[in-house]
């Protein structure tokens, strides 16, 4: 757990709402959507996947998912430019399957909470890897709450 300071960067990504649920056979098309269009247009990535989420309601659940791009691109359909926020956030680093993450995301807020810090209402994920084709045990997530000033 630490805070860090980061530039903004931009995003090509796709925001919908879905239950928890359903998020994992939902995101992979979504990415191979996102990455078919930057494919076509030539757009390199920039970083690694990420996962915004704008509420923790989970039977409807409010998500960006997308891929950070070296700078400002071309929208289309519903795939829209936007950007991760820079600052100061708070991160930790998750390694195991996403059924455990909340352990990692509650020893974050637990460190937030004693830096007497408060975190804006969204934050993200950047995914180190892939669950298809890195076992359960080893996938690797970054974890950041953005830090209101």
């Amino acid at each position: 757990m630490e805070i860090v300071e980061l530039k903004e960067r931009k995003t090509l990504a796709v925001r919908f709402r879905t239950p928890a649920k359903e998020l994992p056979t939902r995101m992979g098309p979504i990415y191979a959507e996102i990455a078919g269009y930057m494919a076509k247009m030539g757009i390199p990535f920039a970083g690694a996947p990420f996962a915004m989420y704008y509420n923790m309601d989970m039977n409807d659940l409010d998500v960006e998912i997308g891929f950070p791009v070296a700078k400002a691109a071309p929208e289309e359909g519903r795939v829209k430019a936007g950007t991760l926020p820079g600052g100061k956030l708070a991160t930790a680093k998750h390694v195991g399957s996403y059924g455990t993450i909340e352990a990692t995301y509650n020893k974050l807020m637990a460190f937030v909470g004693q830096q007497g810090l408060k975190t804006e209402a969204f934050m993200y994920e950047e995914y180190l890897n892939s669950p298809e084709d890195t076992p359960p045990d080893k996938l690797e997530t970054n974890i950041y709450f953005p830090l209101k000033s």
